[in-house]
């Protein structure tokens, strides 16, 4: 990972993730923004709503993401940069390849989200070493286990992501 000069514009856009970050915080939601950039234009924001959803997936960034998806009207966002107030855990970093972003900025990283009680290292290891994912995951053997792929590759009028 390197750290860039960052340029005039991509310094506004930072400033509003952190803009929308710090706002989060004060409408009681987690001290995390993102947005996400098309053509040198802010096109969707997002913001922590993880408490005030009570969703563990609403992310500042998958917040951005969706909302960019639906303001785009696309599921790819290719050709977009996300913008964040800090580094994406790796579900963010994750949603952010589905959806074919181009690059990401953030500002704060993983130890600076850690010394705020956000420590997501756990994460991170679980990602390089699977015996040390904390959540236990097995496979079932089932007949039909290929079941709904089969059908997907049935289809001929799908629609490939």
């Amino acid at each position: 990972m390197s750290v860039d000069v960052a340029t005039r514009e991509e310094q506004a856009w930072m400033a509003r993730a952190i803009e929308l970050a710090t706002a989060s915080v004060h409408s009681g939601g987690g001290p995390f923004g993102a947005v996400i950039v098309r053509d040198g234009e802010i096109v969707a924001t997002g913001a922590n709503r993880v408490t005030t959803d009570l969703d563990p997936t609403a992310h500042a960034e998958v917040v951005a993401i969706r909302n960019a998806c639906r303001e785009l009207d696309t599921f790819s966002l290719a050709g977009c940069v996300l913008v964040t107030s800090c580094e994406p855990c790796p579900m963010c970093l994750a949603s952010s390849m589905w959806a074919r972003v181009d690059r990401i900025l953030f500002a704060a990283d993983r130890d600076d989200a850690a010394a705020a009680g956000f420590d997501d290292r756990a994460f991170y290891e679980a990602m390089i070493d699977p015996a040390k994912n904390p959540t236990a995951v097995a496979r079932i053997e089932i007949h039909n286990r290929n079941e709904a792929f089969d059908a997907w590759r049935g289809k001929t009028d799908r629609v490939d992501y």
